[in-house]
C-alpha cells in the first residue's frame, strides 16, 4: 500500500505526463483523467474512496453517507462549447455525482455536484435519447448541479452542507 505522500508525488507525475504526451501526441491520454480526478475529489471534498468497480460509484461523503459517482473533463480549450462528460451509470445506486473540471495541466479548476434527484429529472423530461442513456454536456451539468469547489475559493462547505439530507 503506498503512502499518501507516495500517492500525490504519483498523480503529479500524472499529471505531467498526461499533459506532456497530448503536446507531443495531439491527443489526450486515454483513462487518466478519471484517475486524477478521482483522486482529485477525495482529497479536496473530503470524501472517502471506494474502490470498487462493480458498485457504480467511486467514493463516500463521511458525512452524509452519500455514495458518489466521479466524473472528470479536461477543458483543452473553453471557447469551444459542446464538451461532454462520461455516461452517468443511472441503473447503478449512488446518491449523488461530481465532476471534476481540469485544464490543460489536468489540474482541476472546479468541481460541481449534482444531486441524483436532479439529474434524474432532466433524463426523465428529456426528449433525447442521448439524454435519457445519462450522456449530458458540461454545460448542463453546470446547470444542474452546484459549484463545490473552486482553485481561488477552495471547498464551499455551505454549498456542500445545503444539500444534505
Amino acid at each position: 500500500m503506498s503512502t499518501p505522500y507516495a500517492a500525490e508525488k504519483l498523480i503529479a507525475q500524472a499529471r505531467q505526463l498526461a499533459a506532456e504526451y497530448r503536446r507531443t501526441m495531439g491527443k489526450p491520454l486515454p483513462g487518466i483523467s478519471n484517475e486524477i480526478a478521482e483522486h482529485d475529489a477525495v482529497r479536496l471534498l473530503g470524501l472517502e474512496s471506494k474502490a470498487s468497480p462493480d458498485a457504480g460509484w467511486d467514493a463516500v461523503d463521511p458525512e452524509t453517507g452519500h455514495r458518489i459517482q466521479i466524473k472528470s473533463r479536461t477543458i483543452f480549450d473553453e471557447s469551444k462549447g459542446g464538451q461532454r462528460i462520461g455516461q452517468l451509470k443511472m441503473n447503478q445506486d449512488w446518491d449523488a455525482v461530481v465532476l471534476v473540471l481540469m485544464d490543460e495541466d489536468y489540474e482541476p479548476y472546479e468541481i460541481y455536484r449534482a444531486m441524483r434527484e436532479d439529474l434524474e429529472s432532466f433524463v426523465d423530461a428529456s426528449s433525447s435519447s442521448r439524454s435519457k442513456r445519462g450522456a449530458m454536456s458540461v454545460a448542463r451539468f453546470k446547470i444542474i448541479g452546484e459549484l463545490v469547489w473552486d482553485s481561488v475559493n477552495g471547498h464551499r462547505q455551505e454549498v456542500w452542507d445545503n444539500q444534505a439530507d
